[in-house]
């Protein structure tokens, strides 16, 4: 594993240590991530859903596969150098899929790989009409990814999706058998109000890093990172806002270039030639490629 994927994961395993909540947007191509890190976030979220949002144009019921999601996340960590977690879904399969989906995950660069307990195919948390496998098979799944992973500071995500489906006493009974299983956090998906949050704080947060999800219109009520961290919640992330925003404005840029025929209404809104360039370091990349024309020749 190449120094940067190493570092990534070295600094995520420690700043979960300090006591403010991590802030995490979502993300799902390298130009977001890009953006994202010189926004000045410290980590990202590579979000199952966004990919299929966007490289599928369809909506997040199980559609995406591992190899996907290897080769976005190879092509995020190959352009930053923050950490990345990683949205792995079910493990996509049994106990075995989920070794083959962490090692490749983590040579891809991963500094955290998320795995939940739904069914398969799964769909997004806040979707109704989800299932989840019996408690056993999910432990056994966790135990294969940390047996899988080459590096104890690749982190494993436990996530639950019981909520929704066997109320929030089993979720917690699930989060509490993961936990036994040695995953470094927990992810209780779709908590229904402040109350439930309060109870799902109170019974891991000095325990275990904690994982927030924020859905713009979602089950969980949409808080700030201060107010989640102030519960008890570690990890924030906002993984679908990035694709919603993005289409809003897609939205308004296409109607518009329909209506007018032209982009000159829409300049105001956009980035011209030069900007898109100085964002993605066009000189930079020129510049180094022009540093190895002029290298002295090798001796022989």
């Amino acid at each position: 594993m190449s120094q940067p994927h190493t570092l990534a994961q070295s600094f995520l395993a420690r700043r979960l240590q300090q006591p403010q909540a991590l802030l995490v947007p979502g993300v799902y191509d390298a130009l977001t991530a890009l953006v994202a890190q010189q926004a000045g976030f410290e980590a990202l979220y590579l979000s199952g859903a966004s990919i299929a949002y966007t490289r599928l144009g369809r909506s997040d019921i199980g559609l995406t596969t591992a190899t996907e999601v290897a080769q976005t996340l190879a092509h995020i960590t190959d352009r930053v150098n923050i950490p990345v977690i990683v949205d792995a879904d079910t493990g996509f399969g049994n106990a075995l899929n989920t070794q083959r989906t962490v090692r490749d995950f983590e040579r891809a660069g991963a500094a955290m790989i998320q795995i939940e307990d739904q069914t398969f195919p799964k769909r997004c948390g806040h979707l109704d009409g989800k299932g989840v496998v019996p408690v056993a098979e999910m432990q056994g799944k966790l135990r294969a990814a940390l047996d899988a992973r080459q590096n104890k500071n690749t982190l494993i995500l436990a996530r639950t999706d019981a909520v929704a489906v066997e109320g929030l006493d089993a979720a917690l009974e699930r989060a509490e058998r993961y936990l036994e299983c040695g995953v470094d956090a927990l992810f209780i998906e779709a908590l229904r109000s402040d109350e439930q949050m309060n109870r799902a704080c109170a019974q891991f947060a000095q325990r275990v890093p904690l994982l927030a999800n924020m859905v713009e219109g979602g089950k969980t009520p949409v808080q700030s990172a201060a107010e989640l961290g102030e519960r008890g919640f570690k990890i924030v992330i906002f993984p679908g806002g990035t694709a919603r925003a993005v289409l809003h404005t897609l939205q308004g840029y296409y109607a518009s270039l329909h209506t007018h025929q032209t982009t000159r209404p829409w300049q105001d809104h956009m980035l011209d030639f030069d900007g898109l360039n100085a964002v993605i370091e066009t000189q930079q990349l020129l510049d180094l490629g022009q540093s190895f024309e002029h290298l002295p020749p090798r001796l022989k």
